[in-house]
């Protein structure tokens, strides 16, 4: 199949299908421009409205759809992560995307926070709440890298980077739990790093969340190693500190999500 296409209709992920499917669905009003689209190449999830190829099927209003729900993991998971060669020099002076990793440069288990922006990165470095051996991870990267093995180190900090020894690395640890947060009370999709997970709930950080406490979400999750994929409803409890995140416990976790949870757990 040239373009295989998958779609969201009534809270269901559907495909794969080609394009010409997906264009016959808009025409007849069985998808509208606020349903959600994917295929290979997208970063994330986009509504029809926001795709190049749907333009011409969307002269006619279409009904508003229902709220969107978080797709059920199948199978075939949704959009891979793409890895690739992050530079922080190069990343926009206001954009919230690094995360640390901090513990594991002082003997301590390690824990994680964020996303910062380089000039908040600097800052904490400054007030040695980061040093050259906190790992640090960006959206895009295939697992937390030390700070100090980044090539930009000494150009950012402005000091040589410190003696690395292997067994430092090999207290990278677990990889980040990263996931796709599909929120059913916004229109944006989010990407963020799970933490503090338990079967209760757990702390998602991710830049510009716009909900607040009391709202009841749902969320796909979508990490690296897709076999911890799972669904969840609930409430978020509390927004994090500079709106960095939320916490959020489930409600009616499912049997399936609570052994991905578990195996999680046991094996991290």
């Amino acid at each position: 199949m040239a373009d295989s296409w998958y779609y969201v209709q009534k809270g269901n992920r559907h495909g794969p299908v080609a394009l010409e499917v997906i264009q016959q669905m808009v025409a007849s009003s069985d998808l509208n421009t606020s349903d959600y689209v994917w295929k290979k190449g997208f970063e994330n999830w986009k509504r029809i409205k926001e795709v190049p190829e749907l333009e011409e099927t969307q002269a006619a209003p279409a009904p508003v759809s229902a709220p969107f729900k978080a797709p059920e993991p199948q199978a075939e998971p949704g959009p891979k992560l793409e890895y690739k060669e992050v530079s922080l020099k190069n990343m926009p002076a206001d954009e919230r995307t690094i995360y640390i990793r901090i513990g594991n440069d002082r003997g301590l288990p390690p824990s994680d926070y964020g996303p910062f922006t380089v000039a908040q990165l600097k800052q904490l470095f400054k007030e040695s709440r980061i040093n050259g051996k906190t790992m640090v991870f960006i959206p895009g990267m295939k697992e937390f890298k030390i700070l100090g093995d980044l090539p930009e180190y000494q150009e950012i900090f402005e000091e040589a980077p410190p003696v690395i020894q292997e067994s430092d690395r090999r207290t990278a640890v677990r990889k980040p739990f990263v996931a796709r947060l599909f929120v059913q009370n916004n229109k944006k999709v989010f990407e963020g790093i799970c933490r503090d997970i338990s079967i209760g709930g757990m702390q998602i950080l991710t830049d510009d969340f716009k909900g607040q406490a009391g709202d009841r979400i749902a969320i796909n999750v979508h990490p690296e190693n897709s076999e911890y994929c799972f669904t969840a409803s609930g409430v978020v409890v509390r927004i994090l500190e500079g709106n960095s995140g939320f916490s959020f416990r489930f409600q009616g976790l499912s049997d399936e999500a609570k052994r991905s949870v578990e195996k999680y757990l046991q094996e991290n």
